[in-house]
């Protein structure tokens, strides 16, 4: 309990339980939808409220330009990383999510007659920047992935020359970022199958999923995201 009050304390850690319970209801309520002989009314009801939490997280993220921008400038040209090509899928998944979040925002005051524009234009260009944001989110997780086994490797072969605590220390640093990139790979590709299901028709499996998948692979990713979060790992994006 403790826990869970303490992450609703937090903007981030209040987004993540929304998005849980957001996608958690999307499931139940598509699985009820889809059993004959179910509870439909309470299907419809479930499916209501997810997509209330979905309109609360996005009027939410009006406010989330600054800090994107901040986070952006903080990384800048990644003059740190190591990895050229680690560095270059940071720098263009940070642009591409800073152009998410204004697109969204114009996406949203169509919908609620703010701007008399298109809409439904807004809203496929923002899901394609998400869909863009998630892609390089994954291969820069692969790439890294890559680069920690080999680091790993040549740690093993040196073990026998230098048993000392740090390069023990550095062995389990190498595992537990390694492990972090997987959980995000797996947390970018679940969200991924969902972005795509919300491109136009056509493209790919748009369209195609019925609610309880969608939900499904909502939950998956929100539930690892509450996971890094808990351990202190978690840095993505997640609209």
């Amino acid at each position: 309990m403790d826990a869970v009050a303490n992450a609703l304390e937090s903007y981030r850690g209040r987004d993540r339980l929304v998005r849980t319970v957001c996608y958690s209801s999307r499931l139940l309520g598509g699985l009820l939808l889809a059993q004959e002989g179910g509870c439909p009314e309470l299907g419809r009801r479930l499916l209501l409220i997810a997509q209330e939490l979905s309109n609360c997280r996005a009027t939410l993220r009006l406010f989330d330009d600054l800090s994107m921008f901040l986070y952006s400038r903080g990384y800048g040209l990644g003059g740190t990383e190591e990895d050229m090509i680690v560095r270059l899928l940071f720098i263009m998944g940070n642009l591409v999510d800073q152009l998410y979040y204004p697109c969204e925002h114009l996406a949203w005051a169509a919908d609620y007659k703010i701007l008399s524009i298109n809409a439904e234009k807004w809203w496929t260009l923002s899901n394609t920047l998400w869909t863009l944001s998630l892609a390089l989110g994954a291969l820069r997780s692969f790439r890294v992935v890559q680069l920690l086994k080999k680091k790993l490797k040549g740690s093993q072969n040196n073990v026998h020359l230098r048993m000392g605590e740090a390069n023990c220390v550095s062995r389990q640093a190498y595992q537990t970022r390694m492990r972090a990139e997987i959980l995000n790979i797996i947390t970018c590709l679940a969200d991924l199958t969902n972005a795509i299901h919300w491109m136009p028709p056509g493209f790919l499996w748009a369209g195609k999923f019925p609610e309880w998948l969608v939900g499904l692979m909502g939950t998956v990713s929100s539930v690892i995201s509450l996971y890094q979060m808990s351990c202190g790992s978690c840095s993505t994006k997640d609209p």
